[in-house]
């Protein structure tokens, strides 16, 4: 895989808020481990066009390259503390979407 920069797009719906921020507290070192960098999120994204997301919360993070996001994803102990996630919320999707790569 190249070093094109790679997103990670995320639309999902916190129905348990304790359960959701035990992954919260372990979910930011994981990302760094993987040169991860958190974006933004969104509690109430405004939707144009086209069929909507799920309402709920709207997160953008970046990783250097697809290796190091999936790489991030298969990690064991992301795939632990994801179980926190997954008890705490309805997700729509955790999408990857690469970069532009670097123009001449």
């Amino acid at each position: 895989m190249s070093d094109i920069a790679v997103y990670a797009l995320v639309n999902l719906e916190v129905s348990d808020a304790g359960a959701y921020r035990q992954y919260e507290k372990g979910f930011f070192p994981i990302l760094k481990r993987f040169g991860g960098e958190f974006i933004t999120f969104d509690d109430a994204p405004v939707h144009l066009e086209g069929m909507a997301p799920r309402a709920g919360r709207m997160i953008i993070f970046k990783f250097p390259s697809e290796d190091k996001a999936r790489a991030w994803f298969a990690d064991p102990q992301y795939q632990a503390l994801s179980e926190h996630r997954r008890a705490g919320t309805r997700l729509q999707f955790l999408t990857l979407v690469r970069g532009l790569p670097p123009r001449a």
